[in-house]
């Protein structure tokens, strides 16, 4: 069984859906504990309520993003984590931390990458007028939101739709794409090799796996 790391800066939504699926046997791991640079994140308080390790490393208290990488590294460490897993951390992290975790880190951003990396996508998305939107989970690059993507889910833009309604329906396919592939690492069946992602030792393409 898999050990995973989760880091949150917020409510730990998908930490949740994660652990919960470790709970009910979709994962094949187990989340060891729960990191945020916000003492207030409120995602704190629901795993500890699970019986999970929780630690707080403000960032605040370190003169460069440098210092404070060294600093989370070793704590993360610290748990020895198979996998490493960013929900919501709202972080960027140095090269030499995610060289660190390179085939171990996941992130999971609101768009379809490549498109809108970065933030306020969903405004971003609404003002292109586009009429598709989504979500990606990838393994962590030094790009910023760059890294291969392992699987995207797609909702609906509708005529009339405010920012509120699309991060509804992205927040929903979070929790279901999110914990899956997940479980495919765990289960050693998804893999970052030579800078391409491989489900089942098959190459997976630019939008990850695809399957009606």
């Amino acid at each position: 069984m898999k050990r995973i790391v989760v880091l949150i800066s917020g409510t730990g939504s998908n930490m949740q859906a994660i652990q919960q699926a470790c709970e009910d046997g979709k994962v094949a791991g187990k989340v060891v504990a729960v990191i945020s640079n916000k003492a207030s994140a409120k995602g704190l308080e629901k795993a500890a309520a699970k019986g999970i390790d929780t630690e707080v490393l403000s960032h605040k208290e370190f003169d460069s993003r440098e210092a404070y990488d060294a600093e989370l590294k070793t704590l993360i460490d610290s748990y020895q984590p198979d996998l490493v897993v960013l929900a919501g951390f709202m972080r960027i992290l140095t090269g030499e931390f995610t060289r660190h975790y390179e085939g171990r880190m996941f992130n999971i951003h609101p768009s379809l990458l490549p498109k809108y990396k970065g933030v306020n996508t969903h405004q971003r998305a609404l003002d292109a007028g586009d009429t598709e939107h989504g979500v990606s989970v990838h393994f962590v690059t030094e790009e910023l939101d760059g890294g291969p993507v392992a699987l995207q889910a797609k909702v609906p833009i509708f005529e009339g739709d405010t920012v509120e309604d699309i991060q509804a329906r992205v927040h929903e396919q979070e929790h279901r794409i999110y914990p899956l592939v997940v479980n495919w690492f765990c289960q050693d069946r998804l893999k970052l090799e030579g800078g391409r992602v491989t489900l089942d030792g098959e190459v997976l393409g630019a939008q990850g796996y695809a399957a009606d």
